[in-house]
């Protein structure tokens, strides 16, 4: 017979809950800057994938191997324990945003550049025929269009942080995830809080999923 009360306890997750979403800010917080930092590195690594210099690609493309080929979590490690051996030393917040950034620009560069390869050629050929600057292209006729087609993946990636804030625990972090370790351990019940900071992450990702649907809608209805 399964015994509900030792897999999860309402009272204890009713009680556990505030000192949980005490680490709700820094869940939020690395999610967000790691993926807008992310995202501007990012553009710029798909520009320079996309350059017709062969040094210049050839240094994104190994950019994008190793951060796609690397887990986060030991890349998080070798930021936060390794470059004190080279005499840098950066906080855990730091550390996490550094890494956050540093991964999620090469997955966002394969979004933009296949985003950008996907807007019509003929759209392109028609504005430099009409003599329109290189920049002012971009920035009127071909961004816009690969935005639009960008949204879906790149809401991806950010759902993805989301979740993988929890690894920021191992380097000290105090989110959500930590905050549930502590709990639990003080109350011997750590079946309880994980359930309850699952619970909690399926939220922040559903909120952020239906942010992104109504920002699908309203580029659709302005295209």
């Amino acid at each position: 017979m399964i015994k509900w009360d030792a897999i999860f306890s309402l009272p204890l997750a009713l009680e556990a809950l505030p000192s949980i979403l005490e680490g709700l800010p820094y869940t939020l917080s690395l999610s967000l800057i790691g993926f807008l930092l992310g995202t501007v590195l990012g553009f710029f690594v798909a520009l320079m994938k996309m350059s017709s210099l062969r040094p210049l690609r050839w240094l994104m493309n190994t950019h994008i191997s190793l951060m796609r080929g690397t887990p986060l979590m030991v890349l998080l490690f070798l930021i936060y324990f390794g470059l004190p051996f080279v005499g840098l030393q950066l906080d855990a917040i730091t550390a996490s945003i550094l890494g956050f950034t540093m991964m999620s620009s090469a997955y966002i560069a394969e979004i933009i550049r296949s985003s950008l390869s996907a807007v019509d050629k003929g759209q392109w050929e028609a504005a430099k025929a009409l003599g329109i600057k290189t920049s002012t292209i971009y920035r009127k006729v071909i961004i816009p269009q690969a935005i639009r087609i960008a949204i879906p993946p790149l809401s991806n990636i950010l759902l993805d942080m989301v979740k993988s804030t929890s690894l920021t625990a191992m380097i000290t972090v105090p989110e959500i995830f930590n905050k549930a370790k502590i709990v639990g351990g003080a109350k011997s019940d750590y079946m309880t809080v994980y359930i309850l900071v699952a619970l909690v992450y399926w939220v922040i990702c559903t909120l952020y999923a239906f942010g992104q649907s109504r920002l699908e809608t309203r580029l659709a209805t302005y295209q």
